[in-house]
This record gives C-alpha cells, structure tokens and sequence, in this order.
C-alpha cells in the first residue's frame, strides 16, 4: 500500500495528538507534534526570561533562535517520540498550563514559524507521516493526500484539558483553562502568520460527542479511502 501525507489540523485540545499517535501506529507511519515545537520553544522563552506575563521580548527570542535545537526521539514504553531541547528531554515540562498560557503568543512570531516549519517539511519529505497542529494542511503540506480539521466547542475541549492536569497534578481551576482554551482560539484564529483556518479540501470532525474509538474508525476509513485513490 502506498503511503501518503496525512494532515491533521485543528483547534487546541480537541484530541488531534492523541489521534495522530494512533494512526502513526496502526500505519506504522512517522508521527510529529508540531504543537510539542511550540511548546518547547515556548519553554525556552520562559527559562531564558524572554516571556513573561508582564513581559515579551521578541526581538530576543529571535536572536537567540539559533541556540534552539529540537529533536524527536522516539521512547518504546511510551509508544511515541518524545521531544528534546538543546538534547534534554522536556516532554513533561511543556505540558504545563504555564506554557500553555504562551504558546500561541510564540507561534505568533513568524521566524519562529519559518523555522519551524522548515524542520516539518524535511520531516516529512518522504511521506508516510501523520503530523498535527494549526497550520499542516495550509501551509506545511498544501499537497496532503489527506487533510482532516478537527473541533469541539470549547467548554468540551476546555473540560478535557482540566481533566488531563488535575491527573497529572496540576492546580488549575476549570474556569482558568476555560479561559486558556478561549484565549488560544483567538490568537491562533487571527494570528496574520499562517492562522488556524480549514482549508476547502479538509474534512471537518466535530468531536465534542465522539468517543476516540468513533473518531479512530471513521478517520481510519478515511485513509482508506485516500491511499486508494492514488
């Protein structure tokens, strides 16, 4: 069977990663996290003293983008690659509602973006790989063979990532994520790099009453479909 390029873009906490891996390991694919880059360079703004909440040097946090390697090295008890800054794991660290506060600000800056996006596309060259996050059928991959957009409203996603840090011990409220959940909508909406959009050839799931069994087999039909369309 041959392989091809499966796009997944989408709203934030809407499940995009969790149905990437899945797929990645049911083709025996490639799986990126885009929005993991993000984060990690996000990180690396917070534990430089570029980003704060008071506080946003841009200027700085270009300059210093040099400095920033990422890598992706895949962990066989987990079942996916992880991501590395400067070789340090950081998977944990970036899943912190305090990065998440900032990412979106991050992924505003558009040498950031080209940076990044760069790395995607030779990532992704050879095809057979699943990569998720706001841009990857507009901008990263124009030419998927398959493009899926996802969304739920945001007091499902809001209440999903609330459940994800209380389990992972974190203090937050759910009006706190909520808000978080508002906040990255818009700025990743109407960002003037490359924002979150449904390209017309993207098919659009609405997640908020699927179950991730659900969503897996219609999506897996939907790569079906695609590969033998080639």
């Amino acid at each position: 069977m041959k392989k091809i390029t499966i796009a997944i873009d989408g709203f934030s906490s809407t499940g995009k990663s969790t149905l990437a891996k899945q797929l990645a390991k049911e083709l025996g694919y490639i799986y990126v996290d885009t929005g993991a880059m993000y984060r990690a360079v996000a990180y690396f703004a917070l534990q430089n003293g570029i980003i704060s909440s008071t506080s946003f040097d841009k200027a700085k946090l270009i300059d210093h983008l040099p400095e920033i390697s990422l890598k992706f090295i895949y962990n066989p008890a987990l079942e996916f690659a992880e991501i590395y800054l400067n070789g340090n794991n950081i998977e944990k660290e970036i899943r912190t509602i305090e990065v998440s506060s900032y990412v979106s600000k991050i992924a505003e800056i558009s040498q950031v973006r080209a940076k990044l996006v760069q790395q995607q596309q030779v990532m992704g060259k050879d095809k057979g790989i699943v990569m998720d996050g706001r841009d990857i059928g507009s901008v990263v991959f124009p030419n998927a063979e398959l493009k899926i957009f996802m969304t739920a409203s945001a007091e499902v996603r809001a209440k999903r990532r609330f459940d994800e840090l209380i389990a992972k011990g974190e203090l937050v409220t759910y009006e706190e994520v909520l808000k978080n959940v508002q906040e990255r909508d818009y700025i990743d909406t109407h960002r003037a790099d490359s924002p979150l959009l449904k390209v017309p050839e993207a098919i659009e799931i609405d997640n908020s009453k699927l179950s991730k069994e659900e969503q897996f087999s219609l999506v897996l039909s939907l790569v079906e479909k695609a590969t033998k369309s080639l």
